[in-house]
């Protein structure tokens, strides 16, 4: 009979769990060993923990089902932890397999002894279990499956002692159903359908789900029909967009910026999504960015299904055979001269190819990539949805392994590179066709301009030190050659075209380093406060023409 992790490998894939993101230590080794015995799972190392949480999160968005993580410990859990927290955020599913020490030794407090069930509870709140016999090993794996499956998905925590791991006699467990997700009820349909007929301003707030095809085209019929607004979340974990599809404007990062695209909203519907809040809080200033005048329902929950109900919504105001308002197929023109972030995501527009998979965590450098890529051909959207940065470049890794035949593109702020840099070093062993774009502008740059927004004083040579990446100015090409990946540096947009142009065409993973000037830097970081506390006692038409301007 097989050992516990054997059977755990065979209940895995018989569950549709194919790839396995791993950073083991001595306590998997039979985890480790048992890969072998499994020709259908997909073994990925990766260097540090938060590439490998990162990848799981990045292949489940695009794979639609959970892949597993192998991690070692307390330790090695705390390590993947940010990015767990971007999947919990996003309702990503994941098998989060952490090893431990074998039962008897835990009362011995070596070195590594943890508490790793009170660390999970952080990023798996709904499933956290310890396994604590072979025999039950498997039921457990089956239990994890089914959390981490549910309405909605979910990060769910099996913890793996060496010694059930290592035990014989385990039996694999069958695969566990599939969820199916229910509509919204009718009731709750007719009654949003009398608020789009109110005639008053009305707004859907559109989420994960809701911002897939069938949801898009349902949403984008009940706008046409009725004259209500399409928006959607801040950081979307996955909006399919481009020529063809719908255009939905995203909530505005910036609290005031989202203020003023919801001032005169007087009903906001939510569809797969939550009532939008400011990031942070700031002295002087409102949390919730609902405004008090503006009453909020719920079509759809997470749990349900969005595009079912959204369908029935529009099937109540007679609106499905109602023409969608489509995006028109336009590109930027090729971009010259001296590089700039907004030239980059300008090359990006022009030149990305169709059925692209576009990840974003450029942060302040990344404000124009959404106009963009409006009108390029149809593509992918993965956005950072819980705002622990680390996320692009190991949910590239992870996108990539779900869909081999697309291209990913990531845009990285330098800053959020340094995370979970290792992930290159798996996309050369793993041969991913991965483009990576890393914006060098030496400096934390949102947070110099955070710096300004949440009034701080007196800020001297020592505070600016801590958000300024200069003195040494980081080498990413070098760097990541020393990782495998070919890699480009480059100032001007003729450099950075050709570059582009010829990672799009060249299988493998390729680095485009864009050396440019902060975006926000200067006059436009001291103006920039000011013109935010000014939006909300500005005429609403000159309030929108300036948000527009700042962040289209």
């Amino acid at each position: 009979m097989p050992n516990g992790a054997q059977a755990l490998m065979k209940t895995l894939v018989d569950a549709g769990i194919e790839v396995c993101f791993s950073n083991p230590g001595t306590s998997e080794m039979h985890f480790v060993a048992a890969l072998d015995s499994e020709p259908r799972m997909r073994a990925v190392l990766a260097l540090f923990e938060g590439v490998a949480t990162g990848a799981a999160d990045g292949y489940a968005r695009m794979a639609g089902k959970p892949a597993a993580t192998l991690l070692h410990l307390g330790c090695g859990l705390g390590n993947g932890l940010a990015n767990l927290h971007n999947a919990r955020k996003g309702k990503v599913p994941i098998v989060n397999i952490v090893g431990d020490h074998a039962t008897y030794h835990t009362r011995l407090d070596a070195q590594l002894q943890s508490d790793i069930e009170t660390v999970a509870r952080n990023v798996s709140p709904g499933f956290v279990r310890t396994s604590v016999s072979t025999a039950q090993l498997c039921q457990d794996a089956t239990d994890a499956i089914t959390a981490a499956r549910g309405l909605p998905g979910q990060v769910a925590t099996l913890i793996l002692p060496a010694d059930v791991s290592w035990g014989e006699g385990a039996v694999p467990c069958p695969p566990p159903p599939q969820p199916t997700p229910q509509a919204a009820d009718a009731a709750v349909v007719q009654a949003i359908a009398e608020v789009v007929r109110s005639g008053k301003k009305t707004a859907l707030l559109l989420g994960r789900n809701a911002l897939r095809e069938p949801a898009l085209l349902a949403a984008a019929r009940i706008a046409a029909h009725s004259g209500v607004q399409l928006l959607a979340e801040v950081f979307p974990t996955r909006m399919e967009r481009g020529a063809g599809l719908p255009s939905v404007e995203r909530i505005a990062y910036l609290a005031e910026m989202a203020g003023v695209q919801l001032a005169e909203i007087e009903h906001l519907v939510l569809v797969d999504a939550k009532a939008p809040v400011s990031f942070f809080a700031y002295p002087g200033k409102k949390s919730e960015l609902v405004p008090d005048t503006c009453t909020v329902h719920t079509l759809s929950t997470p749990a349900q299904d969005a595009a079912a109900s959204l369908v029935q919504l529009a099937t109540a105001l007679g609106a499905t055979q109602t023409a969608p308002a489509l995006q028109a197929a336009q590109r930027p023109s090729r971009p010259r001269g001296k590089l700039t972030a907004p030239k980059v995501c300008k090359a990006v527009g022009h030149l990305l190819p169709d059925n692209a998979i576009l990840i974003d965590e450029a942060i302040t450098s990344g404000l124009m990539l959404s106009a963009m890529t409006a009108g390029a051909p149809r593509h992918d959207l993965i956005t950072l949805t819980g705002g622990a940065i680390g996320q692009g470049l190991p949910n590239a890794v992870g996108a990539a392994i779900a869909c081999p035949d697309r291209p990913v593109i990531a845009l990285i702020g330098d800053g959020t590179a340094m995370y979970t840099f290792q992930a290159l070093w798996t996309m050369a062993r793993e041969k991913l066709h991965v483009v990576s774009i890393i914006f060098n502008n030496a400096s934390y740059s949102v947070l110099n301009v955070e710096l300004e927004r949440v009034g701080a004083d007196e800020v001297g040579p020592k505070a600016q030190s801590q958000l300024d990446l200069s003195g040494p100015t980081l080498n990413f090409a070098l760097l990541a050659q020393g990782m495998g990946v070919h890699a480009v540096r480059t100032d001007t947009a003729e450099g950075f075209n050709k570059a582009l142009e010829y990672a799009l065409a060249t299988p493998g993973p390729h680095l485009i380093e864009a050396l440019v000037p902060e975006s926000l830097s200067g006059a436009k970081r001291k103006v920039l406060p000011w013109l935010l506390r000014s939006l909300p006692h500005l005429p609403p038409a000159v309030a929108r023409a300036l948000k527009r301007k700042i962040a289209p």
